[in-house]
């Protein structure tokens, strides 16, 4: 049958065919992709990181463990931050001589209530990490371990900057 002798649908449905024959999916392109993707994930979740912040100069330590994903309060020269919300400005703390941080008591319970950063077994005690400035008074540092105590967080452990071991 020639050309000329087709009516428009089936002239239309051949070209329709001859567009369409040759598709399909380049695998060859999609393998290369999620190899990428693979190597991404596998290196950005080998290691855990704490959120850097300009105004906290950790200290350092030589210890070998790496801390679990835990609720982080952080200690700047002016406030306290717990998951980077603001809680109470350190001012107003350092003037009164109460023991337990009123503030930080209703953040942590309201973590806690709401099951954020809530650990299944809870009778042993939650855990928190503090990453303060290696500069902040003792009697803050009290304050906030006396308050996370109250709070059932008792697995306290202290964000620093990892250094290399003296051999020697």
């Amino acid at each position: 049958m020639s050309k000329a002798k087709l009516s428009g649908r089936s002239k239309r449905m051949s070209s329709f065919e001859g567009l369409h024959k040759h598709g399909g999916l380049n695998l060859v392109s999609l393998m290369d992709i999620f190899t990428i993707l693979v190597f991404f994930l596998l290196v950005s979740s080998g290691s855990q990181q704490l959120p850097s912040s300009k105004d906290i100069t950790l200290p350092t330590s030589v210890a070998d463990k790496v801390p679990k994903e835990t609720l982080i309060i952080s200690i700047t020269a002016t406030e306290i931050l717990v998951q980077g919300k603001k809680v109470v400005d350190i001012a107003k703390l350092m003037d009164t001589d109460e023991i337990i941080i009123s503030e930080l008591v209703k953040e942590l319970n309201f973590r806690t209530e709401n099951r954020l950063y809530a650990q299944a077994d809870q009778s042993e005690g939650q855990s928190i990490t503090i990453m303060g400035d290696e500069n902040i008074p003792y009697q803050l540092l009290r304050k906030i371990l006396a308050t996370c105590r109250q709070t059932n967080y008792t697995k306290i452990a202290f964000a620093a900057v990892q250094t290399a071991k003296n051999k020697g």
